[in-house]
């Protein structure tokens, strides 16, 4: 049977599993093109059934995720969530932004109850009969459940533990659970009031930048720092972690207000360093004490703070863990997928997901290529025998190709499907990259494509493959001075490391390592900063054309812009 996941939160979207496996997951933003999108999935939904060639009508099991106050009332006063999103965004002038920001706080706390539910479950029923489904069972699964389902189930693991840290949910920010014969049995919850996830997004806010998108820009930027002592961090009192929780003395709004008074006095770098080592000896606390109690060395986890790469790094090499796995779409992105497969287990006692790639959304024919190419007179455009080679050789000619290949990745990374390549080795081509296309802020780092098989020769301390771009690493001594455009200052990189997932993208690292020895690449999402990722071959020929660039790499077709 199907069972189709939703989510209406930011980051919204949907997935189908069948059986043992993820048969198609997106999200609203790249329908949209409107970052993090927040409500109602309609492209999703659509998106996921044409793929599958379904109709409402033959889907009977929907599941849905988070009915808390705050959630519920964006439901049924969709205006709220609205200009939320366009004050996020920046989109607006600010006004009255102290009143707000001090009701976000206290109403996103609150957790679900039994009104809630049900008025969740009625406005999903109205949409969906809109849309066409009839006679499904509707499934209300619990935030930090969903998370850690989509964490557990896909882990690979047969018994592990599983812990989310996120911004808020149902009530709370984050949960220890054990993952066990297919079950999982939450431990201890940590409440909403003493978020790690609220902390950082708040500090992303006073840094100038926008929370719940920015947050990657905060942990870039600490590594600037002069490293301030423990001894004259402030913002270490904040919180305490208490055997599998973690508490805090300060009300949400109070902890904003400290977090301001000392943004104030502190130099940004100074300010995003006390924050990312704030949540990192919080979080890493938790974590070992999660091991010690549970006598359980294999460790899974998910929710927004586990795209902090810094932090899972930290908890990588000194929790005690001994293998571990992080969820690719860690936010609240992949809640749809996280319901589907929970209430999959529940229907069908299945709970283990062969999950080696994230490649889950639509793909292309030669068709749709060709019919876009036609639409633009300024492209040049040949067919190719090889273009992984083609690709290849203009990187190590320092070029920058837009790759754009089968389906569609699902989260937030690019993984050689939706990518922009360049050489790993060149200072230049990095900046012209950062200034030209991304044009983003100067400190943040490009991560990079490696072979599986060359990751050990380059980076320490790799005990086991990541795929999905989850996980830092630092550089090896020798290494960090040759692959210039993929680290950060400090030498830290956040690789994918490629075994066969991607036969078409690996063919194109190997051919890299030929010429250079090494197969890496510069791999960064294909967009435009400040939009999502690509999805059609249409988006791919905007971007090309909005950042200036050359070359294209579009299924087997290789594009050159008339410069």
């Amino acid at each position: 049977m199907y069972v189709l996941g939703l989510w209406d939160g930011h980051d919204c979207g949907a997935a189908i599993v069948k059986g043992s496996k993820v048969l198609v997951a997106v999200n609203e933003e790249r329908f949209t093109k409107r970052k993090l999108e927040v409500g109602f999935p309609v492209n999703s939904i659509k998106c996921c059934l044409d793929y599958l060639n379904l109709k409402p009508a033959e889907i009977h099991h929907i599941a849905i995720n988070t009915s808390d106050v705050a959630k519920t009332l964006t439901r049924y006063l969709p205006s709220i969530k609205k200009k939320y999103y366009l004050f996020r965004r920046r989109k607006v002038k600010p006004r009255l932004v102290t009143l707000k920001r001090e009701f976000k706080y206290k109403v996103t706390e609150l957790p679900s109850t039994p009104l809630t539910q049900t008025l969740t479950k009625l406005y999903y029923k109205r949409e969906l009969k809109k849309f066409g489904f009839r006679d499904f069972k509707l499934y209300l699964v619990d935030h930090h459940t969903a998370h850690a389902a989509a964490a557990a189930y896909t882990s690979g693991f047969d018994k592990a533990l599983v812990i989310t840290l996120d911004g808020v949910g149902d009530g709370l920010s984050g949960s220890v659970n054990v993952y066990s014969h297919g079950k999982l049995k939450r431990l201890s919850e940590i409440p909403a009031r003493a978020s790690l996830g609220i902390f950082f997004e708040q500090a992303t806010n006073l840094l100038g930048m926008r929370e719940l998108e920015d947050e990657g820009k905060v942990m870039a930027l600490s590594d600037y720092s002069y490293r301030v002592p423990d001894s004259k961090n402030p913002l270490l009192s904040i919180f305490k972690v208490d055997g599998l929780s973690i508490k805090t003395k300060y009300s949400t709004w109070r902890r904003y207000r400290l977090l301001q008074e000392v943004a104030w006095r502190t130099p940004n770098e100074d300010f995003a360093y006390m924050v990312q080592r704030t949540l990192e000896i919080n979080a890493l606390k938790l974590f070992k004490n999660a091991i010690k109690k549970t006598g359980l060395r294999n460790v899974a986890w998910a929710g927004g703070i586990a795209s902090n790469i810094k932090n899972n790094m930290r908890i990588r090499k000194e929790s005690g863990l001994k293998r571990w796995f992080v969820f690719p779409h860690m936010g609240d992105g992949g809640l749809a997928l996280g319901a589907a497969l929970y209430i999959n287990s529940k229907l069908n006692n299945i709970s283990n997901y062969e999950f080696k790639h994230v490649f889950l959304g639509p793909e292309y024919s030669e068709q749709d290529i060709v019919k876009a190419l036609k639409r633009h007179k300024w492209l040049r455009y040949k067919k190719v025998r090889d273009i992984a080679r083609v690709a290849a050789d203009a990187i190590c000619n320092n070029e920058i190709v837009m790759w754009f290949q089968g389906r569609m990745e699902y989260g937030p990374r690019a993984l050689g499907n939706r990518s922009i390549l360049a050489s790993a080795y060149s200072r230049d081509v990095k900046d012209r990259l950062n200034v030209q296309l991304k044009k983003r802020d100067w400190f943040q780092p490009f991560c990079p494509s490696v072979l599986a098989e060359d990751s050990k020769r380059l980076f320490e301390d790799v005990d086991q493959y990541d795929r999905f771009m989850t996980m830092g690493y630092m550089a090896r001594e020798g290494i960090a001075k040759k692959i210039v455009a993929v680290l950060n200052v400090d030498n830290s990189a956040r690789p994918q490391m490629l075994l066969d997932e991607n036969p078409r993208y690996r063919k194109l690292l190997e051919y890299v390592k030929q010429k250079t020895g090494y197969g890496i690449v510069l791999n960064t999402s294909f967009n435009i900063h400040g939009y999502p990722i690509v999805n059609t071959p249409l988006d791919a020929i905007k971007s090309m054309k909005e950042g200036k660039a050359k070359y294209l790499a579009i299924g087997d077709y290789w594009v050159e812009a008339r410069i």
